[in-house]
């Protein structure tokens, strides 16, 4: 799994990190989709979720802080 992540989305915003721990961010991966780092909201999520979507047993729901996807919003392709 060497080189799955090409870069960092919305690099300007590091004011999130705590001496390299706790940074949420997006990160663009190898193979063109994305990855998020943030805390895992996902017991709390799953009895809030609306009807029709789900969390298998493998995913997890991950809280992105506004200003992260902000910041990577001009970086995200769109299509």
């Amino acid at each position: 799994m060497k080189n799955i992540f090409i870069r960092r989305l919305g690099q300007n915003e590091r004011n999130l990190c705590s001496f390299g721990h706790n940074c949420p961010q997006i990160l663009e991966m190898a193979d063109g989709d994305f990855a998020a780092v943030g805390p895992d909201m996902t017991h709390e999520a799953i009895p809030a979720m609306p009807p029709g979507p789900g969390v298998g047993p493998n995913e997890r729901v991950v809280r992105i802080p506004r200003q992260v996807l902000i910041a990577a919003r001009s970086e995200i392709p769109a299509a």
